[in-house]
């Protein structure tokens, strides 16, 4: 049979080609049809897509299926978690960083996951307190002695993670406790898949314990400079704990600001809500406010 119909994931976009990984492990090198164009769709790293593969390994993307969301920079989608890596030792990771990464993943249907590495060096506490009392799955991590690293690998296996946080803060370091020939593979694939890593700058997935990790350039540089999040009434749901207290405030439309009858206000003077969580949270509520309506993609 010269030809067959197929399903998989997109591991890379480059230059036109599509590389997309199949259930029965082929790795078909894609061009997609001219429909995409004409409807101005792109294809992303991370798509699940139905494809048309050839007996030379070559093969035509026909469809995109469902996504469960898509970030604009990086461009990649359907990530299911975000690995955020913290440090209470230098670089000490401001929590408004965290918390606007927290709120972009929410925003997406992306369950955010806190590595507070270094731990060895800092225990941070009062960062591990503040987001276990947010409910997130926080965990402290060495990658030099180890720690945390069997429970991250646990939370990473069948899933497709991004790593994130501010430079020098270990990442790379944690994916190679994880895997310590993941320069390694990641450098054999990048040659399998046709071109050098470091030679350009483009989005890709590699297996890392079991699930898929999305490696760019700088993962940190999630488009976090509005949150991502550009209209304000979003933002609210964005942070996990208001939501229980959002339809028990006084008025309509209340921004959770610094409004009378406010139960969110209310939550927080209770300790509900942690200080620093709302104080990220009114930050990001004023540069949402300075978005123009007709601005949005």
């Amino acid at each position: 049979m010269s030809e067959q119909k197929k399903e998989g994931i997109i591991l890379k976009a480059l230059s036109g080609f599509y590389y997309v990984q199949c259930p029965d492990g082929e790795l078909v090198t894609c061009r997609a049809r001219g429909k995409f164009r004409y409807k101005k769709i792109t294809p992303l790293v991370g798509d699940r897509v139905a494809i048309t593969a050839q007996a030379d390994g070559t093969g035509s993307l026909d469809e995109i299926l469902p996504r469960r969301n898509f970030f604009q920079r990086p461009a990649v989608a359907n990530i299911d978690q975000m690995v955020i890596i913290a440090s209470g030792a230098i670089p000490v990771t401001d929590p408004f960083l965290v918390d606007r990464i927290t709120a972009l993943a929410e925003s997406k249907d992306c369950e955010p996951i806190l590595c507070i590495n270094k731990w060895d060096l800092v225990q941070a506490e009062e960062l591990y307190r503040i987001y276990t009392a947010a409910g997130f799955h926080t965990i402290k991590v060495s990658a030099e002695t180890g720690q945390g690293i069997e429970e991250l690998r646990t939370l990473l296996a069948g899933k497709i993670s991004a790593f994130t946080g501010n430079s020098g803060v270990g990442k790379s370091s944690i994916l190679n406790a994880l895997e310590p020939d993941f320069g390694l593979a990641t450098g054999e694939i990048s040659e399998k898949l046709g071109r050098g890593r470091h030679t350009t700058r483009h989005v890709e997935l590699f297996p890392v314990s079991g699930g898929l990790i999305a490696d760019t350039p700088g993962f940190s540089a999630f488009d976090t400079d509005k949150g991502e999040i550009r209209e304000k009434e979003v933002l609210q749901h964005a942070f996990r704990e208001f939501r229980p207290y959002l339809d028990q405030c006084r008025f309509i439309g209340c921004a959770h600001v610094k409004e009378k009858g406010c139960a969110v206000l209310e939550a927080l003077e209770e300790g509900k809500i942690q200080p620093s969580r709302h104080r990220s949270y009114v930050r990001l509520y004023e540069l949402a406010k300075e978005n123009k309506p007709w601005e949005n993609p």
